[in-house]
């Protein structure tokens, strides 16, 4: 038996869904439940992390995210916030600046997690949801300071992440009927609280 950690790249994984507009009936994910297509019935599955940011210039957006978040802490999902950071940019063909948002620390946060839990033995092997090819270093420093711990990757739908796939001991792709089976219900109860699929996540 196995002690598994899980690691999702909340944005990556989001933006693997949202690009096609086929698959966007399947944003109501219960990460809980995905974690468990990667591991054997023995294995324990001792956390799961969500690496998440509001995006605080749409309430309409953030509703809905809370929403979202309050479903997966239901689930025992353990989310951990980065932040979105205002930018300008110059319009190359108007040459106008423009405001745009970029999210900040999952990167890092997704690091600084691998080795605290890595350091205090939560785990033996990790699983990264992610197919960010910027989480190579912390993935090689993980893998050299502890040897005898295993990093699987497991790439979202539509991304190639060759370089990502090198550096992990083994990797695995995010496939449709995963999304599919893995769905919350469209309307979820507890404590007198009730949580229901945004619409257009229908």
């Amino acid at each position: 038996m196995a002690r598994i950690a899980v690691f999702v790249d909340g944005f990556n994984l989001y933006h693997a869904i949202d690009t096609d507009p086929a698959l966007h009936r399947y944003k109501w994910l219960n990460l809980a439940k995905l974690a468990r297509c990667f591991v054997t019935p023995s294995d324990d599955i001792k956390s799961v992390f969500y690496f998440t940011a509001y995006a605080t210039w749409s309430p309409e957006k953030v509703e809905k995210h809370k929403n979202y978040v309050r479903a997966l802490e239901w689930e025992g999902v353990k989310p951990v916030f980065g932040q979105f950071k205002r930018k300008d940019k110059k319009c190359l063909k108007c040459r106008q600046f423009y405001v745009t948002f970029e999210e900040k620390e999952t990167d890092v946060n997704i690091a600084i997690r691998l080795f605290q839990t890595a350091i205090t033995d939560l785990y033996d092997t990790a699983i990264v949801i992610s197919g960010d090819s910027d989480l190579i270093p912390a993935l090689e420093a993980v893998k050299q300071t502890f040897p005898n711990k295993k990093i699987i990757v497991v790439i979202p739908i539509g991304r190639r992440a060759e370089a990502l796939k090198q550096v992990a001991h083994a990797h695995m792709k995010l496939k449709v009927h995963h999304l599919e089976t893995c769905q919350f219900p469209d309307v979820i109860k507890k404590d007198g609280v009730t949580l229901k699929r945004p619409d257009s996540w229908k």
